[in-house]
C-alpha cells in the first residue's frame, strides 16, 4: 500500500468542506509537474479542464448540494475511451487529431459521481502489449523503478496511480490489461464480468474480450470505483440488464467457511518468488477460516494459445475502420487503395500490424476452421471446466504476472516472452469471468508480486471478499 490518500478520504474530507477539491487536484498536479516527464503515464494532461471542474465541485459543496461518490477524487483515464471534444488517440499515430463527439458510458458515470478528469493515459498502441512498450508517443515507466515497465497495455493508467498523479485510474483489460500492470506497479486491478461494465465508448480490440475496469491503492477504493461505473446500458447490446450487486459489505465478510480453489495443473512459469507468495495467499486464506481445495482446469493450459488466434481476430474486423477517409490520419496517395495501405502503412506501429496479420491469416479462407474455429472450441471446453470447478468451490487464486516488473526492452524483440506475461490472465477473459489482481509479498528489488483472485460470473462480492482478507493480511488498507 503507497502512502498516497485513497479516494475514500479524499471524498470524505471535500464533501465536509474540510479540503478543497481544487486543493487536492492541486496536490495531484503538482505531483506530475514533478515526475510526469521522467514517468510518461500521460498522452494529454487536462489541467484547466480539470481545475474547472474542482471548483464546480467546490462550490455545489459550497451551495449544499450532494455531489456524488466520488466528490473531488482525481481520475486518469486511460486514453481509449471516448471524452467529448477531448483528443483520444489509442496511443496511435493513426488517430492522430481526432476528437470523440461523446463521452464513453464510463466518462459520463464518472463526471455524475462527481470525478475530475486529470488526463488521458499512455497505453500500447490500440492496447496491444504488455509492457506499454508499444506507444507511438513513447513508452511509459514503472515509477517504483524507471529502469523497469508498468506493464501494460493499461501502463500509463497504472502508473498514474502508483506515482501518486491520480488517486484512482481506469484501463481496459483484453488479455490482462488492468491485473498486469496492476500487480507490477503494486496496485488493485480489477476486470469486472464481461458485460457488468458498459463498453460503450471504449474504442475496441477484440469486442468479446474487452472490458473496463479500475486501478486504486486498495480494495475498497475498487470496490467505490467499480460500483460507480457498473450497471447496465442499453447503449451496449452486452451489457448485462441486471443491477451490479453492493460491494461494501464483502469487505468485512472475511473468508470463513469459503472454499478456495488451487490449480494443481496450472501451466508452469512464474518465478519462484511469485509462486511463494501465491502458495502464501493461500496460507493466509486457511488460517482465516477458509478450505483449500485442489482443483483441475486442463483447459487453463490452451488459454494463451486461443487468445492469440480470437483476439487477433477480431482486432483484425475491428481496425478495418481506421482507413483515413471518415476520421484520423489521412496519406494521400493517387487511389484509394493505395491511400488505404499508406495510410495503414504510415499509421499503425508494428505490433498492431502483427496481430492485424496474425488475424487476417486466421480469418482466411482455409483457414478458418484450422484456426479460428478451433480456438473457439477451445473457449468453450474452459468454460465447461470452469464452469465444473466452480461447483465446488467459491474462488480461485494464481499468480497475476509471472514475474515483477521487467526492465524495459527485455523482451521487445521476442513477441513469445512477451504475450507469456498474460498466462494467468487470459482465461478469464476468454469466459468472461471476473478476475483481480492484489498487492502481496514482493520479490526481485523489493518489487511488488500480484496474487491474482477469480470468481465465476457475476461473482464479484465473493471476490472482493478473499481480495480484501489478502490484503488484511499484507497489511494494506482496509475498511
Amino acid at each position: 500500500m503507497s502512502g498516497f490518500q485513497n479516494a475514500r478520504s479524499i471524498v470524505e474530507a471535500v464533501s465536509t468542506g474540510a479540503t478543497s477539491a481544487v486543493d487536492v487536484l492541486s496536490e495531484h498536479l503538482a505531483r506530475i509537474d514533478e515526475r510526469e516527464a521522467e514517468v510518461h503515464a500521460f498522452n494529454l494532461v487536462l489541467r484547466e479542464e480539470a481545475l474547472q471542474a474542482a471548483q464546480q465541485i467546490d462550490d455545489r459543496i459550497a451551495a449544499g448540494e450532494v455531489v456524488g461518490p466520488l466528490a473531488g477524487v482525481p481520475i486518469a483515464l486511460k486514453d481509449n475511451l471516448c471524452t467529448r471534444g477531448i483528443p483520444t488517440t489509442c496511443s496511435s499515430k493513426i488517430l492522430d487529431g481526432w476528437r470523440p463527439p461523446y463521452d464513453a458510458t464510463v466518462v459520463s458515470r464518472l463526471a455524475n459521481s462527481g470525478a475530475v478528469f486529470v488526463g488521458k493515459t499512455n497505453l500500447d498502441e490500440f492496447a496491444m502489449g504488455s509492457s506499454t512498450e508499444n506507444s507511438a508517443f513513447g513508452p511509459t515507466r514503472n515509477p517504483l523503478d524507471t529502469s523497469r515497465v508498468p506493464g501494460g497495455s493499461s501502463g500509463g493508467s497504472a502508473a498514474a496511480v502508483a506515482a501518486g498523479f491520480a488517486a484512482m485510474s481506469l484501463g481496459s483489460d483484453t488479455g490482462g490489461s488492468i491485473r498486469q500492470p496492476a500487480a507490477l506497479c503494486g496496485l488493485v486491478g480489477v476486470k469486472p464480468t464481461y458485460g457488468a461494465v458498459s463498453r460503450l465508448g471504449l474504442i475496441a480490440f477484440a469486442s468479446s474480450l474487452d472490458q473496463i475496469g479500475p486501478f486504486t491503492h486498495d480494495v475498497a477504493d475498487a470496490a467505490l470505483l467499480l460500483e460507480s461505473i457498473a450497471g447496465h446500458d442499453p447503449g451496449d447490446s452486452t451489457s448485462i440488464p441486471q443491477p451490479f450487486p453492493s460491494l461494501s459489505e464483502s469487505l468485512t465478510r472475511g473468508v470463513d467457511g469459503m472454499r478456495i480453489g488451487r490449480i494443481v495443473d496450472l501451466p508452469a512459469g512464474a518465478d519462484a518468488e511469485v509462486v511463494a507468495s501465491v502458495d502464501r495467499a493461500f496460507d493466509v486464506l486457511a488460517s482465516a477460516g477458509a478450505e483449500i481445495v485442489d482443483v483441475s482446469i486442463p483447459a487453463f493450459t490452451y488459454g494463451l494459445t486461443a487468445y492469440y488466434l480470437i483476439a487477433p481476430a477480431e482486432a483484425s474486423s475491428n481496425l478495418a475502420r481506421y482507413d483515413g477517409v471518415r476520421f484520423g490520419s489521412r496519406v494521400e496517395a493517387p487511389d484509394t487503395n493505395s491511400m488505404y495501405m499508406a495510410t495503414r502503412g504510415e499509421g499503425f506501429g508494428p505490433e498492431v500490424k502483427r496481430r492485424i496479420m496474425l488475424g487476417t491469416y486466421a480469418l482466411s479462407a482455409g483457414y478458418y476452421d484450422a484456426y479460428y474455429g478451433k480456438a473457439l472450441k477451445v473457449r468453450r471446453l474452459m468454460a465447461e471446466d470452469f464452469a465444473k470447478v466452480y461447483q465446488s468451490v467459491d474462488a480461485l487464486i494464481t499468480p497475476a504476472s509471472p514475474s515483477v516488473a521487467f526492465p524495459f526492452g527485455s523482451k521487445t524483440s521476442d513477441p513469445l516472452a512477451m504475450y507469456l506475461c498474460d498466462t494467468y490472465t487470459i482465461p478469464s477473459n476468454l469466459i468472461g469471468h471476473p478476475a483481480m489482481s492484489v498487492p502481496f509479498g514482493s520479490g526481485e528489488q523489493d518489487l511488488p508480486i500480484g496474487v491474482q483472485v477469480l470468481a465465476p460470473e457475476m461473482g464479484e462480492p465473493t471476490m472482493f471478499a478473499v481480495a480484501a482478507e489478502l490484503e488484511r493480511a499484507a497489511g494494506g488498507s482496509h475498511v
